[in-house]
């Protein structure tokens, strides 16, 4: 993938992996949460006054593939991919001063917001819980962290782009039944 100006000044900020308890069994459910931030020339990119010049000349839609691999040293315990989705429109909604907007699309769901930072939040700030089984992990001590691959396309305000990022180690115990 074409790694330009884009992806260099763009990268994964505040990546944090938490964890629900400090040991599990193994038919017990453990509950990770893992938060990051998308920052940089991509966040900044994608502004009103972009918006309209990328809808003028009919782009009108910004996709991004979001990848978290949960792994124990090298041994990957889970892997992730999910998608969020921005869409440009025409507005007539009285409380946004601009002919041209964005919703977006998070976890399957649209939504409306009414100003560009709370758009660029939606977007480019991601919370994800994960579920995971004690039976995933092997008997013993595990130093867990997720490795994240973050890719869009091209469009009028962006150049194709991948950047990658980790998050903080975090220590597991999977105690034998």
């Amino acid at each position: 993938m074409q790694t330009g100006w884009m992806a260099q000044n763009s990268f994964i900020a505040d990546a944090v992996l938490s964890k629900s308890q400090d040991s599990v069994k193994p038919e017990q459910p453990l509950t990770l949460s893992l938060s990051f931030r998308i920052d940089g020339a991509i966040r900044e990119a994608f502004s009103q006054k972009n918006w309209e010049r990328a809808y003028n000349k009919h782009d009108n839609g910004f996709r991004m593939t979001i990848e978290i691999d949960l792994k124990s040293g090298r041994t990957m315990i889970l892997s992730i991919k999910f998608v969020r989705k921005a869409a440009l429109f025409w507005t007539r909604n009285p409380k946004i001063q601009y002919r041209i907007w964005v919703s977006i699309v998070k976890d399957d769901e649209p939504f409306y917001p009414l100003t560009v930072e709370e758009a660029q939040s939606l977007l480019f700030d991601v919370n994800k819980v994960i579920e995971l089984s004690g039976s995933d992990l092997r008997s013993g001590q595990h130093k867990v962290h997720a490795e994240i691959k973050v890719s869009w396309g091209k469009h009028d305000y962006t150049d194709p782009a991948e950047i990658k990022g980790s998050s903080n180690d975090i220590e597991l115990l999977r105690v034998a039944a």
